[in-house]
């Protein structure tokens, strides 16, 4: 691995930790002193803010919830206890569940007001490790009948892609394996992007979603009392940190009841048995690990399952990625359509340049992803097909985990810890009329 096992996790260490300052919140200090607000200003029932307080999700088009949502937010019945809705379809129920709000003093809420990024950070380390653990349990666990069901199945999806016509895998790495440079670099790609990527994304997303809307302090192009962020808003951000989530819980089913060898290792010089001879003839090559190659200190340890290959993450969140970037609303000074004309008289509007950004950087970073994992033998194209497919059931369905938020609110309470909701940080609230292209949005300043 070389260098690349130290600069991996030091890249995401300064992601994080850079993720959090940039989005602190400036006019804010730590202090014990004590704090007692009225329980409306801890939570509005009637805000669009409340982002995590009741069973609701972001609508696949838009990644927005309506203000005028049938799901009642969190509300509060006295200093120590709240209620929330949590249901499926349309079955749903109140429970009670405690109020976090009576430790907002502490030292450590005070810091969560103050670096709210780091509870993100918590976020993602949990479900990032939580996936991690699942495959380190199944790779110690497995079996060795485990390893030929992974080959017998990776032939299978061969067989598959040969009757649609979309066995392609074997042209694409040829054609990379005879340009070297672009070979390293795919590699490079495939190893070092991943995890970095969707981290920067986040950091990204939640200081132009979240820390942009904040009318209470002033940034680098900034005035205090304005905003310049998506008028998206928080809630674009915790659907996609949650479609993250379900996309996780979805693939470790998946693998877990059909694991599925890679590419790579159907060259297995050792393996016997028919289908091993049969997987041998394909010829494919691993080009990330080994001395030359470009191998991750995520994927090359004991606890890695090498037989996860459906569905393909990598894929699944660079699509995820790709489709917000695209589709993000902007604010209303980058919402501007640009005039072409040809000749007097015909002509046409085109999309402000920021949006035209969008859909480039949105397209092309799936794109690439999608050579990437083909090109090194890591999946199957139908590989990437599963990552979509997660990717779009977890967009569609993420509010599910909104049932989970009264067992964090226990969980918080155990640890006597506050987390600040959206509405006690003074985000803008966002109305949102989706009736044009670019959408129209008139932003209501926080009461």
């Amino acid at each position: 691995m070389g260098a690349g096992a130290f600069l991996e996790p030091l890249v995401v260490i300064v992601l994080l930790f850079g993720g959090t300052w940039i989005n602190r919140r400036t006019n804010l200090s730590i202090s014990r002193r004590h704090i007692r607000r009225k329980s409306a200003e801890y939570v509005r029932s009637d805000s669009p803010d409340s982002l995590e307080s009741g069973y609701t999700s972001p609508t696949p088009k838009d990644g927005l919830l309506s203000p005028r949502s049938d799901s009642p937010s969190l509300q509060l019945s006295d200093d120590r206890w709240r209620t929330r809705q949590i249901g499926i379809f349309r079955l749903s129920c109140r429970v009670t569940s405690p109020n976090t709000a009576v430790f907002h003093d502490r030292l450590l809420s005070q810091l969560l007001q103050k670096l709210p990024f780091l509870a993100e950070c918590w976020y993602w380390a949990l479900v990032y490790w939580t996936y991690q653990l699942g495959r380190a349990f199944t790779a110690v666990t497995l079996q060795e009948g485990t390893v030929d069901v992974a080959r017998h199945h990776a032939l299978q999806l061969i067989r598959l892609e040969k009757k649609l016509g979309i066995f392609w895998e074997l042209g694409i790495q040829d054609y990379f394996l005879r340009h070297p440079m672009a070979m390293t670099y795919i590699n490079w790609i495939y190893s070092f992007i991943h995890i970095p990527g969707t981290i920067a994304f986040l950091v990204v997303l939640y200081y132009y979603t979240i820390t942009r809307n904040r009318v209470d302090e002033s940034q680098p192009g900034k005035p205090r009392g304005t905003v310049s962020g998506s008028p998206a808003g928080p809630l674009l951000y915790q659907a996609r940190r949650r479609t993250m989530a379900v996309c996780n819980l979805l693939a470790f089913v998946i693998f877990t009841l059909w694991p599925c060898m890679p590419p790579r290792l159907l060259s297995d010089p050792t393996a016997e048995g028919k289908d091993a001879e049969l997987g041998r003839t394909y010829g494919f090559i691993d080009t990330v690990h080994g001395a030359e190659g470009a191998g991750s200190v995520w994927t090359e340890n004991r606890f890695c399952n090498q037989y996860a290959a459906m569905p393909s993450l990598h894929f699944g969140y660079s699509l995820m990625i790709g489709l917000t970037i695209m589709t993000i609303p902007l604010p209303s000074h980058h919402q501007r359509t640009l005039p072409l004309r040809f000749t007097r008289g015909i002509g046409f509007q085109v999309p402000s340049w920021q949006r035209v950004v969008c859909l480039v950087i949105g397209f092309l970073y799936p794109f690439t992803i999608l050579v990437a994992i083909i090109a090194t033998a890591n999946h199957f194209i139908l590989d990437a097909v599963a990552g979509a497919l997660v990717c779009g059931l977890g967009w569609r369905f993420n509010g599910g985990l909104l049932n989970l938020l009264p067992l964090e609110d226990y969980f918080l309470w155990l640890v006597r810890i506050h987390k600040p909701e959206p509405s006690e940080m003074k985000t803008i609230d966002t109305i949102t009329d989706w009736s044009s292209d670019e959408g129209e949005s008139r932003h209501v300043l926080p009461s």
